[in-house]
């Protein structure tokens, strides 16, 4: 019977590897890499091509992969950039299946590099192979089975449970090291380059169901592929949890936006709305992305939030106090029972309530009996000990005695030993080690945070889409009306026709060219009404005075057009005016704001924040990429740092926050159905505590 093998097994689970442009030379890649491989003990066939050499590492070479009378699984190529399609075209003569191409001189190196990637990529697809680079530093696999360490990096790789992958060759090198200063070892570990074939979605597919793989962390430029990455996420979170650290956070290269919800989405939001919506955690940065690990790959994952403090000093119990609260976790309410036998056993000097401070007296044996204790109390999910070393007490006995207790509680513990680097450096090397050890108390209480919130993510539901009846044909007629007239950006009335379409609520309004226009429309509305300036160009009304409310009679009305015509003259806005929308006057109600922004990579963004005129100095909004689902909706509204606002203060009620979950699905559904819209306000859509009475007063659409 045939053995069926994945796609990407000859490359991470080969039974032989050529390494083309091996080298005699010690110190250069060729030579480091073959190094490797042999050193590490890999468990296959190694053949070494290079013509211009006989033997290599004591290993007979061979001066074409087309020499070598075996079969071939994996092609690892160092050989010059100029000599790297030849060679492909001669690894798929010989049927070889996997390459990683470590070679740089593509497409990182502008259009002629991007040109002779193009090619390679054309020749692999030609021969059915599958290629991890090029410009990569090479790949790893612990599983005892295979021992592979197709890498040049000078530090041996420790086998472990995380699967890791960089797009950075240099910054792979550094966290190999630092792994390895940790304890922390890989099952996999991936460099991949310039993705021009195999990509961070290859991995996460592959390892989704690898029994050698827990944890998944990756480093990550770019995304080739955004949905398929949501997809993939989405569905792997539920069994691991992915940890990724995403360059690029700042908004030193984003894009001008004429829009608020443009404005305020030339940050990093939508990488952070991808990665909240499918379960990924993101850590800041690779120092935190190893404290996260290893929270993950010591501890189980946690049932709740509350946590225990234990400590032998107050300042430190303050510190981690205060980080635990910041970063959304507990202070535990313990026991009174919990409370009773601590203050029954512990001196009288020490302090029973959480944190609970055992002084600097405490020993092993006092530790090991108050983390007990703590660990069995129904009120804590997990528990944080902090300790800092007297001259009298050994901190390795301190650690023995955690190291016990966890083993016998299936609740998450994490150390805190402010100890010096000699402590960490022969913990770190323990193989035995049972807890995560940090040197701050902010570390433990992040890692812990994470551990919370991979739970919450992994356990909520999924949500549903939903799709609504709508009159499109309505749209499509006055989008090809504004192109017909050379236009980009909708008035105010055209955009509200729009909303209105796609049954979001608007307030009752006319549009009028004239001041007979006007006052019918008023009449037809019902006074009180508001008076608006509709000009190109013209993006905030109210810094020219284009706007008049509580118009409530025909005379006032007069008044109100003739007092917005001199405004429109003064500001030389005469070539640009439109016209101007009469509106009903809506009172009460808490001003939003909803939106939509293209991005060039993820597509329709949705947004939702607190609208009116503070919207971008507040900056309180949250995105998600298109399409969201109810859970979405409700989790944009409720995330919000003026969320309180909304729920009601003072004795306010809430606003009907059913009515904004279902305006936010029907702008998620006309996006979908119009991606020529760049940018979309509606800006402020006033929310309602009353049912049925939230509407949109204004808004904005770009097209393309």
């Amino acid at each position: 019977m045939t053995e069926t093998r994945h796609p990407l097994d000859p490359i991470f689970k080969p039974r032989s590897i050529a390494v083309i442009g091996a080298s005699r030379k010690k110190g250069s890649i060729g030579w480091e890499i073959l190094h490797n491989i042999v050193e590490y003990e890999f468990n296959g066939k190694v053949f070494p091509v290079n013509p211009h050499a006989e033997v290599i590492h004591s290993i007979k070479c061979f001066p074409s992969v087309l020499d070598i009378p075996d079969p071939v699984d994996l092609a690892i190529i160092v050989v010059p950039k100029e000599e790297v399609l030849r060679v492909v075209d001669e690894c798929g003569q010989k049927g070889v299946r996997g390459l990683v191409v470590i070679t740089a001189g593509f497409k990182e190196t502008g259009p002629a590099g991007l040109e002779r990637e193009q090619k390679l990529v054309e020749k692999i697809r030609q021969y059915g192979m599958r290629m991890i680079g090029p410009n990569c530093m090479g790949i790893i696999n612990t599983d005892p089975t295979v021992r592979l360490n197709a890498t040049f990096a000078p530090t041996r790789p420790l086998p472990g449970r995380i699967g890791f992958t960089s797009q950075s060759g240099a910054l792979g090198a550094a966290i190999l090291n630092m792994a390895e200063h940790l304890g922390l070892g890989f099952s996999m570990f991936v460099s991949m380059g310039n993705k021009a074939d195999i990509s961070g979605n290859d991995l996460l597919q592959y390892w989704e169901d690898d029994p050698h793989t827990d944890v998944i962390l990756m480093y990550l430029e770019s995304f080739g592929n955004p949905r398929k990455f949501t997809q993939l996420a989405r569905r792997v979170t539920k069994k691991k949890p992915i940890i990724a650290v995403k360059a690029g956070r700042t908004a030193a290269g984003a894009r001008a936006a004429s829009s608020h919800t443009g404005a305020l989405a030339g940050l990093d939001v939508a990488t952070e709305a991808l990665l909240e919506q499918c379960g990924v955690l993101r850590a800041v940065s690779i120092e935190d992305l190893f404290d996260l690990a290893m929270a993950f790959v010591y501890c189980p994952i946690p049932h709740g939030n509350r946590v225990a403090i234990l400590t032998n000093a107050g300042g430190p119990a303050i510190m981690a106090t205060d980080a635990c609260v910041n970063f959304g976790l507990k202070i535990a309410e313990l026991a009174p029972r919990t409370r009773a036998q601590l203050r029954a056993r512990l001196p009288e000097e020490c302090t029973i309530e959480n944190p609970v401070d055992l002084i600097a007296s405490a020993d092993a044996t006092t530790y090991r009996f108050a983390l007990d204790l703590l660990l069995a109390d129904e009120n804590v999910d997990a528990a944080i000990v902090i300790f800092v070393p007297p001259i009298m007490v050994n901190p390795h006995e301190i650690a023995d005695a955690i190291a016990d207790v966890t083993s016998h509680h299936e609740k998450p513990v994490l150390g805190v030993f402010m100890a010096p680097e000699d402590f960490f450096r022969q913990m770190h090397q323990r193989p035995s080690r049972t807890f995560p050890i940090y040197q701050f108390p902010e570390s433990a209480a992040r890692a812990l945070s994470a551990l919370v919130a991979y739970r919450e993510r992994r356990d909520r539901e999924e949500g549903h889409l939903r799709t609504f009846e709508v009159e499109r044909e309505i749209v499509e007629r006055l989008f090809a009306t504004v192109r017909q007239e050379g236009r980009t950006e909708l008035n105010s009335a055209e955009a509200l026709t729009v909303l209105d379409a796609y049954g979001l609520p608007v307030c009752r309004f006319g549009f009028a060219r004239t001041l007979k226009d006007a006052l019918t429309a008023a009449r037809e509305i019902g006074y009180p009404v508001v008076l608006k300036v509709l000009a190109h160009t013209l993006t905030h009304k109210s810094e020219i005075g284009g706007v008049i409310v509580d118009v409530r009679t025909d005379e006032e009305l007069i008044r109100g057009f003739q007092t917005l015509m001199e405004r429109v003259e003064r500001h030389g806005l005469n070539d640009m005016l439109q016209g101007v929308l009469v509106q009903e006057m809506i009172r009460g109600g808490r001003e939003v704001i909803l939106g939509i922004v293209q991005d060039p990579q993820f597509g329709p963004l949705i947004m939702f924040g607190l609208g009116g005129i503070y919207v971008e100095s507040l900056a309180d909004v949250a995105f998600r990429i298109w399409p969201i689902t109810d859970r979405d909706a409700r989790e944009m509204i409720r995330s919000l740092r003026s969320f309180s606002i909304l729920k009601g203060v003072r004795g306010e009620p809430p606003v009907d926050f059913t009515a904004l979950e279902e305006a936010l699905m029907r702008l998620s559904q006309l996006a979908g159905d119009f991606p020529e819209i760049v940018e979309l306000d509606v800006n402020p859509f006033l929310a309602s505590s009353i049912p049925g009475a939230s509407k949109a007063v204004d808004a904005r659409i770009r097209l393309k």
